[in-house]
């Protein structure tokens, strides 16, 4: 079960890594501004916030993996000593 958390943490780590070069390549690559809302909004915001909250949910998702596994850890049944 070890190598399973090991993994996915691994996975994590790459996930927000990617999140962030995404992130850094899409401020440098856009370059535009849009009205939304009668504001004039500059286009290099929109892909933030979406990766953002992609990055987000994806912290959440692995905090509530860790809750979970420990979860599972504490009910098992302890061995009789006597």
């Amino acid at each position: 079960m070890a190598e399973q958390g090991s993994a996915l943490e691994k996975k994590y780590w790459l996930a927000l890594i990617l999140y962030a070069g995404l992130a850094v390549l899409s401020w440098f690559t856009l370059d535009a501004r849009i009205a939304i809302g009668g504001r004039l909004v500059e286009l290099r915001l929109v892909p933030l916030v979406i990766i953002g909250g992609l990055a987000l949910r994806t912290m959440v998702a692995m905090k509530a993996e860790k809750i979970r596994h420990e979860g599972e850890e504490g009910s098992k049944p302890q061995s009789l000593e006597g």
